[in-house]
């Protein structure tokens, strides 16, 4: 059983869609969300790489596959939120199902002796006046606080292809310790595959610093853009 320690007043954030715009409504006003930002902020490189997969797939076969993974990963990330609150959950006996609990199963199985203490799932995190988000476990990896994520993919990623996971950890480790005072200048990326292929990406302090600062740059281009 988990240990889980609730040292912080986290609160729920209400959310809404304006314009193809998630919006968190905060004390500080209504606040795009960091995956927002980091959408409106894109690349051109990593646009038209997206849209030649498209091409080559088929634009009804590209949306089939991220709408199956879409429900993969919501199916997953809804077992181990149960899972981090100690509680039981029967996911379901079709084959979305059983293959988004054996994928939770491998994320558990390898974070588990590792995951000292929790402090909150799905936590609502923002920072006054510039973004808000929810990051997916937050509390004491390997001895120290950070920022974690759990995440799905159709095949294993090289580590140089998630850049945005890593900003958008730094994104939610900041809005953490601008609210609450800490110091949380680490991060982990707990990722499965659609063949349970187990991957684990952390960012120590020095590199977790260079994506804040990345981070602060994606910032200040979609405030610049809009």
């Amino acid at each position: 059983m988990l240990t889980i320690t609730t040292p912080y007043p986290y609160q729920e954030i209400k959310r809404k869609n304006v314009n193809g715009k998630r919006l968190y409504e905060t004390e500080s006003g209504a606040l795009p969300s960091v995956t927002t930002i980091l959408d409106k902020t894109k690349s051109e490189e990593k646009k038209q790489i997206l849209n030649d997969w498209k091409k080559r797939v088929g634009e009804e076969q590209a949306q089939q596959i991220v709408t199956e993974a879409a429900n993969v990963g919501t199916l997953m990330h809804g077992i181990l939120e149960h899972w981090v609150k100690n509680e039981t959950h029967d996911p379901g006996n079709n084959f979305i199902h059983q293959q988004a609990k054996r994928m939770a199963q491998t994320v558990i199985d390898n974070i588990e002796p590792h995951l000292n203490e929790v402090w909150g799932s799905e936590v609502n995190l923002y920072y006054p006046g510039l973004y808000a988000g929810t990051t997916d476990l937050l509390g004491v990896w390997k001895g120290k606080p950070a920022v974690m994520d759990f995440k799905q993919t159709n095949k294993p990623k090289k580590r140089e292809w998630i850049e945005d996971y890593f900003m958008q950890a730094a994104a939610y480790g900041m809005a953490h310790n601008e609210l609450y005072n800490t110091n949380i200048e680490r991060a982990a990326i707990f990722m499965c595959s659609r063949e349970c292929e187990w991957q684990l990406f952390e960012v120590e302090p020095e590199e977790f610093k260079f994506w804040t600062e990345k981070w602060a740059g994606r910032v200040e281009q979609f405030y610049n853009l809009n």
